[in-house]
C-alpha cells in the first residue's frame, strides 16, 4: 500500500486541480459570430477568422480580419428583485459650469491677459513695449498670425483713443480678444437623433489627454437633458479603459458596448455599438477610441478604418478631438493630423487651467476653421463646460 500512494496521491491533486480549471474555461468560451457581408473594403469576406488591426501590436490572426468575439453589453443594474436602486448622478446646469470655468481661469497663472493689461497700461507704449506685447502673445500659444492681426488692430485702436488709463486699455483689449476667439463659430453638439438612426459622436484624440474621462462627463450631461445614451468601449488596447468607460455608464445610467478580450478589433466594438444603438432607438451613441501617437501612420489609418466602418451603419455627427491645452503648439499639430483622418467637427480642450496658455484656442481654431466646443479644467465631474468666447475672455482678463 505504501508503494502504491506515492503514485496515486499526484494523480487525485491532477484531478481536482482539473475540476477547478473547467468551470473556469467552460465560462470564458465564448461563440464566435461573423458579419454576413463586408463592412469595408479591407474587410475580409465570412469566415476569414478573427484578428486586430493594430500594426505594431503582435498578429496572432489574420490582421485584417473582423472579430466579435468578447462583446457584450454591460446594462445599468435596476432595482428588480429587491436590489437596492443605483444613484445617478446629474450635472450641475450649464450656468454653474461656467461660473466655475471663469473661478478656475481667474485662479490660474495665464500670461495672456494680465501681461497684455500691464503693458498696454503703460505710461508709454513706445515700439519696446509693442515688442513686448508681441511676444507675450506668441508665448501664449496664440500664434504667429492671430499675433500680427491682434497686435495690428490694437496700434490703430490706441492710437486713435489716445489714451492709457486701465479701464479703456482693457475693454479694448476684451473687445479685440472676443474677435480673435470667434463667437460667431456655431459651437453646439450635433447630438439629435435622426429618423431612422441615432447621433453618433467619436471621440479621438492621442494617449493622455483624458478621452475616456471626456466621453463620461458628456454623456452625464446628455442624460441631464433627456437624451437617450450608450456608450462604445472602442478604446480596446490600453488597460482597463473599457471597465472604465462602463464605470462612467453605471454612474450616469446609461448602458456599454465592449469587448472583454485585450486587443479585440476597435471597428467592431464600434460597430456593435451602433447596431444596438439603432435596435434600442436611442439619441446618441458616444464612441471612445484608442489613444494614438500622430505620427503612427498604421494607428491613424485604424482609426479612419473605425469611421468608415460605422458609416456602414449610420452617419458620424460629430468627431470631437480631445487636445491637452498645456501641451500648446504640439497640440495645434496633433489637431491637423487628426483633421485629415476623421474630418474634426469640434474640440474639447482639456486642462485649461495652471500652466495652460489660452492662446491656443485661437490657434487651433484659425488653423483648422474648427471651433473649441468644450473645455475642461480638472478630474471633477463637473469640470467640463461648453465653450463661451466672452466668459473665456472676461476670465482671462480678470
Amino acid at each position: 500500500m505504501n508503494d502504491i500512494l506515492p503514485i496515486i496521491l499526484p494523480i487525485i491533486v491532477a484531478l481536482v486541480v482539473l475540476g477547478a480549471l473547467i468551470p473556469v474555461l467552460m465560462k470564458t468560451r465564448k461563440n464566435i459570430k461573423e458579419y454576413p457581408t463586408q463592412r469595408d473594403a479591407n474587410d475580409p469576406v465570412q469566415g476569414a477568422g478573427g484578428g486586430t488591426l493594430l500594426e505594431d501590436r503582435p498578429a496572432t490572426k489574420a490582421p485584417d480580419a473582423v472579430d466579435l468575439e468578447g462583446l457584450e453589453t454591460v446594462e445599468v443594474p435596476d432595482n428588480a428583485a429587491g436590489l437596492e436602486t443605483v444613484p445617478v448622478e446629474t450635472p450641475l446646469p450649464v450656468a454653474g459650469r461656467l461660473t466655475r470655468l471663469r473661478e478656475r481661469l481667474v485662479k490660474s497663472n495665464n500670461i495672456l491677459g494680465k501681461g497684455l493689461l500691464a503693458l498696454l497700461s503703460a505710461d508709454k507704449i513706445d515700439e519696446n513695449v509693442w515688442d513686448e506685447v508681441e511676444e507675450t502673445l506668441l508665448l501664449a500659444d496664440l500664434g504667429t498670425e492671430p499675433t500680427m492681426q491682434l497686435v495690428d488692430a490694437l496700434r490703430e485702436r490706441v492710437k486713435v483713443l489716445g489714451t492709457r488709463s486701465p479701464e479703456q486699455v482693457k475693454a479694448l483689449l476684451r473687445e479685440e480678444l472676443i474677435k480673435l476667439v470667434d463667437p460667431t463659430m456655431d459651437r453646439s453638439l450635433n447630438v439629435e437623433r435622426h429618423a431612422a438612426a441615432p447621433a453618433v459622436m467619436m471621440v479621438v484624440g492621442v494617449n493622455g489627454v483624458g478621452k475616456t474621462t471626456t466621453v463620461g462627463k458628456l454623456a452625464r450631461v446628455l442624460v441631464a437633458e433627456d437624451k437617450d445614451v450608450l456608450l462604445g468601449a472602442a478604446d480596446t488596447f490600453r488597460a482597463a479603459a473599457a471597465e472604465q468607460l462602463a464605470t462612467w455608464g453605471q454612474r450616469v445610467g446609461v448602458p456599454t458596448v465592449k469587448s472583454d478580450i485585450a486587443g479585440a478589433d476597435p471597428a467592431s466594438v464600434a460597430y456593435e455599438a451602433v447596431k444596438a444603438g439603432i435596435e434600442q432607438e436611442v439619441d446618441v451613441v458616444m464612441i471612445d477610441t484608442a489613444g494614438r501617437l500622430q505620427n503612427k501612420v498604421g494607428l491613424m489609418d485604424e482609426l479612419g478604418k473605425v469611421k468608415r466602418v460605422v458609416e456602414k451603419l449610420a452617419e458620424v455627427d460629430e468627431v470631437l478631438l480631445v487636445l491637452d491645452a498645456t501641451t500648446g503648439q504640439n497640440g495645434l499639430n496633433q489637431a491637423r493630423v487628426f483633421a485629415e483622418v476623421v474630418n474634426i467637427t469640434g474640440i474639447v480642450l482639456t486642462k485649461l487651467d495652471g500652466t495652460a496658455k489660452g492662446g491656443i484656442v485661437v490657434a487651433i481654431q484659425k488653423s483648422l476653421g474648427v471651433p473649441v466646443k468644450l473645455v475642461g479644467l480638472g478630474e471633477g465631474a463637473d469640470d467640463l463646460a461648453p465653450f463661451d468666447a466672452e466668459s473665456f475672455v472676461d476670465a482671462l482678463l480678470n
